[in-house]
C-alpha cells in the first residue's frame, strides 16, 4: 500500500524495511547520543593507573605474578583488540612476563572460540607470546570448588583463573535481562564458572519480582549480588577493565578497578545511554536484536529488554537474524508436548511450578528461560522472525509464533490489534530498554 508507514531497522550488517498501517501511531526509540572517547588508548591507560576502588593495576602485580586475563567472547560488542594492547603494556611495565599471562575466554555456556576467532578478537600482536584457553563449563577437571554463596549457589570456577595471582577481566557494560547490566564480575560468573554454578545463579530469577531485571541497579539484582559474592570467593584479586558503548558501538567511557565499585560507576553511564522513557505501554512493540545478533539465545534478549514496553494483551514482534543459528537454548531441545493455546492457558500454574519442576532433557540453567518464556507469553503475543532457526527447533518453542517474513508479522499483529494502535519501535532492542518507571504499569 502506498500510504504505508516505512520503518527501517538493522538486520545484521544490512537493514530491513517494514511497512506499517497508516493509522498506527509509531514512536521510534533509540540509544541517546553520546560522544565517543577521543583517544581510547589514553583513556584506558589513565583508568588503569587511577582505578576506582582499588590500587593501580601495576601495583597489584610484579615479575613473578601469574595473570589470568579473562575476555568476553564474540557475543559481546566489546572492542577487545583495541583495549588489550594497553592492558598488556601496563602489565609489562610492572614486570609481568608474557609467559606468565594466560588469556581465558569467558564463554559461560557459549560455544568454544576457534583459534582464528581468538586472534581476530584479541588482536594478533596482543596474542603473540600468550597462552590461551577456552573455558569449559562441563570439564570438572578444569574447575575448582570455592564454596557456596549465601543464596546457595555452589561456586565452581575455571582452574587457571582460580590459581592465578591476579585476574584481569576485560568486558563491556551493557543492559542485561537478569543481571541488570553486563560487565564487572560477570566475566567470572557465568563467564568462567561451571554449569552447576551458572544454572543456580540464573534460577534466582524465577520469581515475579525478578522476572524483568534489565536496567536494575546492581544492588537490586539477586543474580548480580550472587555472582559478585561468588567472584569474591576467589583468592586472587579481580581487576576489571570495562567499556561503556553508545548505540553505534563506540566507546563512550572506560571504567577500571574493583569489580563492584567500578562496575557501579559504569552502569550509571550505560543507563544514561540505553534507558528510554515511555509514557505508557504500547499496543505493539517492534524490536530488533541488534547488536546481539550472534544466535537465537543472544537475540532473544531483545524480547527481554522490551517486554515491559508492550501492554498486557498486546503484540511484540522480534526480528532476530541469529547469524550462527540457535546457540545454547535447551528449551528447543525436546519434543513439543503442549500447543501454544494450551501452554498459554496453563502458564499461570506452570510459572509457580518452574522453580521446583524437574527439567528433563534440559540443563538447570534453562529453568530461568522457561520461566521467562511463560511470563512473556502471558503478557503478550510474541511473533518471531528468525529465518535461520530450523523447523524442528521452532516446534520446541511454542511460547512464540514464528513468522515467515516481517510483512507476515505486521499482518498478524494488525489482525490482533486492529487498524489503530500505538507502536514503539526498538531498532537496537538487544541493548535498549524502557526506563524503570514503566514497570509500574499493568
Amino acid at each position: 500500500m502506498s500510504d504505508e508507514q516505512r520503518v527501517r531497522v538493522p538486520w545484521g550488517r544490512d537493514e530491513i524495511e517494514l511497512g506499517l498501517p497508516p493509522q498506527w501511531h509509531v514512536t521510534t526509540v533509540a540509544p541517546k547520543a553520546a560522544e565517543p572517547v577521543r583517544d581510547l588508548e589514553a583513556a584506558v591507560r589513565e583508568r588503569l593507573r587511577a582505578p576506582i576502588g582499588c590500587p593501580a593495576l601495576a601495583e597489584l602485580c610484579g615479575a613473578d605474578t601469574r595473570v589470568a586475563l579473562v575476555m568476553d567472547d564474540g557475543s559481546r560488542p566489546t572492542p577487545i583488540a583495541e583495549v588489550l594492547p594497553t592492558v598488556l603494556a601496563e602489565l609489562e611495565r610492572a614486570g609481568v612476563q608474557r609467559s606468565s599471562v594466560t588469556l581465558v575466554t569467558a564463554l559461560g555456556l557459549h560455544r568454544p572460540m576457534s583459534q582464528d576467532e581468538v586472534v581476530e578478537r584479541a588482536g594478533e600482536r596482543s596474542l603473540a607470546g600468550l597462552r590461551w584457553e577456552n573455558h569449559d563449563c562441563d570439564d570438572r577437571s578444569r574447575l575448582v570448588e570455592l564454596g557456596t554463596t549465601s543464596r546457595g549457589t555452589p561456586v565452581l570456577i575455571n582452574r587457571t583463573v582460580a590459581e592465578a595471582d591476579l585476574v584481569v577481566c576485560v568486558g563491556c557494560i551493557e543492559p542485561h535481562l537478569i543481571a541488570g547490566f553486563g560487565g564487572g564480575a560477570k566475566n567470572i560468573v557465568p563467564g568462567v564458572a561451571g554449569r552447576l554454578t551458572i544454572g543456580h545463579n540464573h534460577a534466582l530469577h524465577t520469581t515475579p519480582e525478578t522476572f524483568d531485571g534489565v536496567g536494575r541497579a546492581g544492588d537490586e539484582s539477586p543474580m548480580r549480588l550472587d555472582l559478585e559474592e561468588a567472584a569474591g570467593l576467589l583468592r586472587p584479586p579481580v581487576f576489571i577493565v570495562n567499556t561503556v558503548l553508545n548505540g553505534s558501538l563506540d566507546v563512550v567511557r572506560v571504567v577500571c578497578g574493583h569489580p563492584v565499585a567500578a562496575h557501579r560507576e559504569g552502569i550509571r553511564t550505560s543507563a544514561e545511554v540505553f534507558a528510554v522513557r515511555l509514557e505508557s505501554p504500547a499496543d505493539v512493540v517492534l524490536t530488533d536484536s541488534h547488536p546481539m545478533d550472534q544466535d537465537l539465545r543472544q537475540g532473544m534478549k531483545a524480547i527481554g529488554n522490551s517486554i515491559r514496553a508492550v501492554r498486557k494483551g498486546g503484540v511484540l514482534i522480534a526480528l532476530i537474524p541469529a547469524e550462527e543459528g540457535v546457540g545454547e537454548v535447551g528449551l528447543a531441545g525436546g519434543r513439543r508436548r503442549l500447543g501454544r493455546r494450551a501452554l498459554r492457558l496453563l502458564a499461570p500454574i506452570l510459572v509457580r511450578l518452574v522453580p521446583r519442576m524437574p527439567l528433563k532433557g534440559m540443563g538447570e540453567e534453562d529453568r530461568f528461560f522457561l520461566y521467562f518464556a511463560l511470563q512473556a507469553m502471558r503478557r503478550a503475543t510474541l511473533l518471531l522472525y528468525a529465518p535461520t532457526v530450523p523447523e524442528e527447533v521452532r516446534r520446541g518453542l511454542p511460547f512464540a509464533e514464528f513468522v515467515e517474513s516481517p510483512a507476515a508479522a505486521v499482518a498478524r499483529a494488525r489482525s490482533l490489534v486492529g487498524e489503530t494502535a500505538s507502536v514503539v519501535v526498538f531498532p537496537d532492542g538487544g541493548a535498549t530498554y524502557p526506563a524503570l518507571e514503566l514497570r509500574g504499569h499493568p
